[in-house]
């Protein structure tokens, strides 16, 4: 009986983790459904699909990587990453003006874009700090704020009281930046600098992930003599850096349409160092501040963290490294839409981030790249299968639309439905 019993313990438990399991990621299950679906429905070859997400991936997750500090800091999603978009976009016009092209020029448009992107979100930074519990709300309408004060710059003060005459840039009336501008100066100069094909890349990531896990290994177990870590998921991620290398060596020499998938290596290193900054900040002092000011801005309080202060960093930093993304953005696509191509920069990334399973208390570096690969999956696909399912390739545009803002809302209201049934599972 006692068997029994223990039995019918350990089976409730495991029910109970796969249920928990399921109720916390039901918006990254439900988009992968989706995803399935519009790839069977759009019949795109694989090679073809995998190739687009690599592009857009390396071209956009720079961005969504952006929304994780605030997050952590207790403040949500910041649509104002908007004022990060335009800062890196003041930039690369001036650049584009200068003539200054390839590698040094991409460089150049990040050393100007940074005093402006810290100003703009020290700005915003002071005034999320006046309007504490409505940062999503005021950093989206600071957005819109933004955006008119920037059409403003470039439509009426270029020319007039911003001397600029480049018929490349200014409007034949003399007044105003042109609507398109072409970035064939600094088109794919990341981008461009090594790329590899799809097993190559997977050889030599696997054997960076590899040496990574060895060298965390060798610190814990050697250096600090600790054996205070998940032994089992440091077993797991070095099988599957095996695996990756073992794919990359056996089908590098191979004859497959897959090689036609091209990793921009640079591009993805940066991003790499980027998710390595995030867990590093999360280890340092500023970012257990962020934690605790995130938990419970009182208690931080109490505990003499200047809240404000830390609240104004996370924001500086997002809107800092939203500025640097805009840049490889618009590097990867090579045209600037002059008062265009910031403006759904918030919307998107914000979707993407809750599609891979975030929320507006939790964001993690996986919930960003798997969110980004399912919302571009979806942008890739929805067209022709909106097409062949229903014989227009416009309900598929559409579709792109409703699931940019579909999302947000579905996803803040579960987050709502979430809480809800955690505060009840508690009470009782």
């Amino acid at each position: 009986m006692v068997e029994v019993k223990e039995k019918s313990l350990e089976n409730k438990k495991h029910g109970s983790y796969i249920k928990n399991l399921l109720f916390e990621n039901m918006v990254p299950l439900l988009f992968i459904i989706m995803c399935l679906i519009g790839i069977k429905l759009s019949e795109l070859p694989v090679p073809f699909i995998l190739n687009e997400l690599v592009t857009r991936l390396s071209r956009n997750v720079f961005v969504v990587l952006a929304l994780i500090i605030p997050v952590l800091a207790g403040m949500g999603l910041n649509f104002a990453i908007v004022l990060g978009a335009m800062a890196g976009q003041i930039a690369i016009i001036a650049v584009t003006h200068w003539q200054v092209g390839g590698l040094p020029g991409l460089l150049l448009t990040v050393l100007i874009s940074t005093p402006f992107a810290i100003l703009f979100g020290y700005l915003t930074g002071k005034l999320l700090n006046k309007t504490k519990g409505q940062e999503m709300v005021t950093s989206m309408i600071l957005g819109f704020f933004a955006n008119g004060v920037y059409q403003l710059l470039f439509l009426f003060l270029v020319g007039t009281i911003i001397p600029m005459k480049n018929p490349v840039l200014v409007i034949s009336g003399g007044v105003g930046i042109k609507n398109t501008i072409d970035l064939l100066a600094i088109k794919y100069s990341l981008d461009n600098i090594v790329k590899l094909n799809m097993f190559q890349a997977l050889l030599v990531f696997g054997c960076c992930y590899a040496a990574l896990l060895m060298g965390y290994l060798v610190y814990k177990v050697v250096v600090k003599k600790s054996q205070s870590f998940n032994k089992r998921k440091v077993f797991i991620q070095l099988i599957l850096a095996s695996v990756m290398i073992a794919i990359g060596v056996v089908m590098m020499n191979a004859v497959t349409m897959y090689k036609i998938v091209m990793v921009p290596m640079v591009t993805f290193v940066v991003i790499g160092i980027l998710c390595l900054f995030n867990v590093f900040i999360v280890k340092t002092k500023l970012g257990q501040e962020f934690r605790t000011v995130g938990q419970d801005m009182h208690i931080a309080k109490v505990s003499g963290i200047h809240v404000d202060k830390v609240r104004i960093i996370a924001i500086v930093i997002s809107t800092l490294l939203a500025g640097w993304g805009q840049i490889i953005f618009l590097q990867n696509l090579g045209t600037l839409n002059t008062y265009g191509s910031h403006e759904q920069v918030g919307t998107f990334a914000a979707a993407a981030i809750l599609i891979g399973g975030a929320s507006v208390s939790r964001a993690t570096i996986g919930h960003a790249i798997v969110g980004t690969l399912l919302f571009h999956t979806l942008f890739i696909v929805s067209p022709l299968a909106g097409k062949n399912l229903l014989g227009s390739a416009e309900i598929g545009e559409y579709f792109r639309a409703f699931v940019a803002y579909g999302v947000i809302g579905v996803s803040l209201g579960l987050h709502a439905w979430k809480n809800q049934v955690s505060a009840r599972r508690k009470a009782k």
